[in-house]
């Protein structure tokens, strides 16, 4: 099945864990950490071989679905990630979390919008933020489902947000209903963060006050029975330790596997906010195509399609409302969104096939002339491949709609792209290939496709994809929302999915999303 990739899954998911830290405002390695102790847990609770396998796997993913759809927490409580990093600490259910949403809800907001924010909670139960939770939950359970994970590892992360007693999401799903695995990840992130902050003692403590409510009470039993024992060298070569952990043992991916893997991860950090959808794996299409055109040599040309594909992991350390500002950005949030460049290089670190396509990634906002970032690199330390994902990445966005701008056509995106060129800030080979890649974009969804969907449901699927809400979508394609309701409706059922995360995901996978221009259409 082609050559090995020098890569093996473990590997790439503790990239992804790493991406989790920075949407969950956690230190690095966070869910590393919490991976071991779930895997010390296990060993307590005695699980067999397979067992071990399985919470291998959910251990290092529990949360990564956590910043997706993250302008949908920005729209209630400002800075998704600060919310986020609160969130981690309190009791999920009851008081605690209705106490936490009301606080947080409209920060930064007139007041008088967030007491409508507020009253809107309170009269839902905070409906909102379970919908939030459950789009979560389905985005992952497919991004596991992609990454060829088994089905009990899929199950297990689509639990991020159950309950023991519950009172979580998904809603009614308790005790030993729950993904043994959850249970346990869910405790042993709990450990990780009030260990670190609060001490083996206060840790204890409040695992036991949570006890049969978020917590199975075998598994807080497990943590009791020597918990400082539990937490041993649990900084020390954090990383190395849990990849030679992997019950599994896998061999390297193939190539094919690992262009699958890391089209799978660029689908699922597009949903970061919903107009992201499909930019990684369109700006992909055109960097591959544009390499051809070049005569860029097979293996530098592999290695930009790569990058391209995870180019924009980074953005789940932004906070969403800078990505979701519909106006100018102030100096100090272009900083954090700089950022980003930064957070990828450092997210593929390791090993060395993943680290140089994440180094490749982290230079899609370079320019030649030095004026871009993070390293503010330019003339000849900016390799080709380098140059072209900087072109293919500006074309496609902005062939896509964004907070402050609608989507640009053809003819002015090309303008606007040869502007740059000429001024010196994108290269000029670069972008009269990426121009001769995009070819003719029709805008248009297949119909009769593998779902069977019709042109128009293709339609509504393609900005149901950007986060349009019904209204919204009605108001695009002038019909009434009643009709695009029924619309969403058949398109869930014939992809097999019940919400908007999922439907995005499945739809990209399989082709039936438009990602803007086509190479060569």
């Amino acid at each position: 099945m082609g050559g090995t990739s020098g890569v093996r899954l473990p590997e790439v998911l503790v990239a992804l864990s790493l991406a989790t830290d920075l949407g969950l405002g956690q230190p690095a390695e966070h869910m590393v950490r919490s991976a071991r102790i779930s895997m010390r847990l296990g060993e307590r609770l005695g699980l067999d071989d397979q067992q071990r396998a399985t919470l291998y796997d959910v251990s290092i993913l529990t949360y990564v679905g956590c910043p997706v759809y993250g302008n949908e927490a920005a729209t209630l409580f400002g800075d998704d990630i600060a919310f986020r990093n609160e969130f981690v600490m309190t009791d999920r259910a009851g008081l605690p979390a209705m106490s936490l949403l009301l606080r947080r809800v409209g920060a930064d907001a007139p007041v008088l919008h967030r007491i409508r924010l507020a009253a809107g909670i309170v009269a839902t139960g905070g409906r909102s933020v379970a919908e939030q939770m459950a789009n979560h939950c389905a985005g992952v359970g497919e991004l596991a489902s992609r990454l060829g994970l088994s089905p009990d590892v899929q199950a297990g992360v689509t639990q991020s947000y159950a309950r023991w007693d519950g009172r979580g999401v998904p809603p009614h799903l308790a005790r030993e209903q729950l993904s043994l695995s959850a249970r346990i990840c869910h405790v042993a992130e709990a450990c990780e963060v009030l260990n670190r902050t609060e001490g083996v003692d206060k840790a204890v403590e409040l695992l036991r006050a949570r006890r049969g409510g978020h917590f199975d009470p075998s598994v807080v039993e497990a943590v009791e029975h020597d918990p400082r024992t539990l937490f041993d060298g649990i900084d020390d070569d954090t990383v190395d330790e849990l990849l030679e952990a992997d019950p599994a043992e896998r061999p390297p991916l193939t190539d094919e596997e690992l262009d699958v893997v890391l089209a799978a991860v660029g689908d699922f950090c597009d949903l970061r906010c919903g107009y992201f959808a499909g930019h990684s794996r369109g700006t992909a299409e055109l960097v591959s195509a544009a390499c051809a055109l070049l005569g860029v040599a097979p293996a530098e040309a592999t290695l930009a399609r790569r990058a391209a594909l995870v180019h924009d992991v980074g953005r789940f350390g932004v906070p969403a409302n800078v990505w979701d500002r519909p106006g100018p950005l102030s100096s100090g949030d272009r900083e954090r969104m700089r950022m980003h460049t930064y957070y990828v290089e450092r997210i593929f670190r390791r090993p060395e096939p993943l680290r140089r396509v994440g180094d490749l990634a982290a230079t899609h906002h370079e320019r030649p002339d030095g004026s871009g970032y993070h390293r503010s690199l330019g003339g000849t330390t900016l390799s080709l491949p380098a140059r072209v994902l900087a072109a293919a990445d500006a074309y496609h966005a902005m062939m896509q709609r964004r907070p402050h701008r609608p989507a640009r056509t053809e003819t002015d995106a090309a303008r606007e792209l040869r502007k740059e060129a000429d001024q010196g800030r994108l290269d000029p080979v670069a972008t009269d290939a990426v121009l001769a890649s995009a070819g003719q974009a029709t805008g248009r969804t297949r119909a009769g496709g593998p779902a069977g969907l019709t042109a128009r449901e293709g339609d509504v699927l393609a900005l149901l994809a950007q986060g349009l809400p019904n209204k919204a979508i009605a108001r695009e394609l002038d019909i009434s929302p009643k009709t695009i309701s029924n619309h969403v409706e058949r398109i869930y059922m014939k992809l097999g999915v019940t919400n908007r995360a999922a439907a995005t995901m499945r739809a990209l996978h399989q082709g039936l999303v438009s990602t803007g221009p086509t190479p060569g259409g």
